[in-house]
């Protein structure tokens, strides 16, 4: 079997909304406050943050087109975009599980919805190459996820027929496009949850 993660939210912390409260805490107090200026600022990740992400364009345009459409100012957008990479740590228990599914004999792969300065920034700060053997960012390939041809890109590039893929993703739609191809896959609410699903599907010993 061959594993597939997604990386923001699974492997890499991505909570926006306490992500904006701290990155502003002159305009967000609590995280219902964070959680609604996150879904402004995102879009659910389309519009201008899909283009970034699909690396249709890049930060300072991202930056330019969010500002003129909320009304906030070029400079809070700006700081945010700066901040992500700071909050794209790794998730502990993720990569443990990377670990052992590693030891257990599995090959591993990635499939993440990355802009490509953020692509970048992990590529250079984190060990990929030691926790998987390939991945796509969205970035670099000028397709994101839920489309259909990133995951047939995804199955050309891991040299992989869809049944032999299962994905770990924790964007219900993101599963769903990959159950349509025949992928397997099932929504990474947390590590420990993972775990108890890979151990039922026995790809690990519990």
């Amino acid at each position: 079997m061959k594993i597939v993660f997604d990386f923001g939210g699974v492997v890499f912390r991505w909570h926006p909304a306490s992500f904006l409260a701290r990155v502003w805490p002159h305009r967000i107090e609590t995280l219902e406050q964070g959680a609604q200026a996150a879904s402004v600022f995102f879009q659910n990740y389309g519009g201008d943050w899909g283009l970034f992400d699909q690396g249709l364009i890049g930060a300072d345009e991202v930056v330019r087109r969010i500002s003129a459409r909320t009304g906030w100012p070029l400079g809070d957008v700006a700081a945010v975009v700066r901040a992500v990479p700071d909050e794209l740590m790794p998730i502990p228990g993720t990569v443990v599980l990377i670990r052992d599914l590693r030891a257990a004999g599995h090959t591993l792969h990635f499939l993440s919805n990355m802009p490509e300065p953020y692509a970048d920034h992990l590529s250079a700060t984190y060990p990929l190459s030691e926790w998987f053997e390939s991945g796509l960012f969205s970035g670099r390939v000028k397709q994101v996820k839920p489309g259909a041809e990133i995951y047939a890109m995804a199955e050309r590039h891991f040299n992989a027929a869809p049944e032999e893929l299962l994905f770990l993703d924790d964007h219900p739609v993101n599963v769903e496009a990959a159950l349509s191809r025949d992928w397997q896959s099932f929504l990474f609410t947390d590590a420990a949850s993972a775990r108890r699903e890979l151990v039922s599907r026995r790809l690990l010993n519990a």
